[in-house]
């Protein structure tokens, strides 16, 4: 049942203008965590969308909850990867309407275990603008936003620049000439850090430093040169990680430290 928040919500008070209202579906205890908003392109490489799922993956389960808009992409992604118990989608249509509707069975599960908001009533509509409302409260509900993949002049690229104007640290996957222009961008003009250690930064944010300790092992033990199967029965999730954030590579059957 579709129901109106009736309390304040403190971290909106970074937006513009507080919502004048606030319609809901599901767990309001949720608004009561840590939480961090995760944003990027519908179309993200495969770079991205396998980065996205690990550092959703990883803070959800410091307890830390995901928020996103229920787009394709990364937007659902992240809402997986974090699990419908540990996420808030932020909808741009009235809560009757599931949009998109190829992620129904995804806001239906968030519905049902997380918490989907909404600013708009009943029976509003997917209007081009409404994407832009929309992308303000989810920045302002996060401590940090984490844009995994954008282009330039894109959707995402407004998100940025709420939080620039909010304040918000904004963290960014470095990517290849030519790929996500708009955060390689970012980064060029330094409105933006790169997440160059998953392990590390999920630390620095949740506060605990029980995943940089185990990065450390890691590679301390790559850098006493063992086989690739060796460090496959002991890291194999940790490896596929650092090979893909660029930290090891594996030549002849080797891995060896590049970071």
């Amino acid at each position: 049942m579709i129901q109106k928040i009736d309390f304040h919500i403190d971290e909106l008070n970074a937006m513009k203008n507080y919502p004048q209202d606030i319609s809901y579906l599901g767990n309001l205890e949720l608004l009561n965590k840590r939480k961090v908003s995760i944003v990027g392109s519908r179309k993200p490489n495969k770079y991205a969308r396998e980065i996205t799922r690990i550092i959703a993956q990883k803070l959800s389960s410091k307890d830390i909850c995901i928020v996103s808009g229920g787009a394709i992409g990364v937007d659902a992604i992240a809402h997986k990867a974090a699990g419908a118990k540990n996420t808030i989608m932020i909808a741009a249509t009235g809560l009757d309407k599931r949009y998109p509707a190829i992620n129904k069975n995804l806001i239906e599960e968030i519905e049902t275990k997380g918490i989907v908001l909404s600013q708009f009533r009943e029976a509003t509509p997917s209007n081009r603008y409404n994407f832009v409302l929309r992308n303000e409260l989810v920045v302002a509900l996060g401590e940090v936003l984490i844009v995994t993949y954008a282009d330039e002049n894109s959707g995402t690229m407004h998100s940025v620049e709420y939080a620039l104007k909010m304040g918000k640290k904004i963290y960014v996957l470095a990517h290849r000439i030519g790929e996500s222009e708009g955060t390689n961008r970012l980064l060029m003009e330094n409105k933006a850090e790169a997440i160059y250690d998953i392990d590390r930064f999920i630390a620095q944010i949740s506060g605990s430093d029980n995943q940089s300790k185990k990065q450390d092992e890691f590679l301390d033990f790559c850098r006493q040169n063992p086989s690739y199967d060796i460090i496959m029965a002991q890291y194999a999730s940790r490896l596929f990680e650092a090979e893909l954030s660029g930290e090891v590579e594996v030549i002849n059957g080797m891995v060896r430290v590049l970071a």
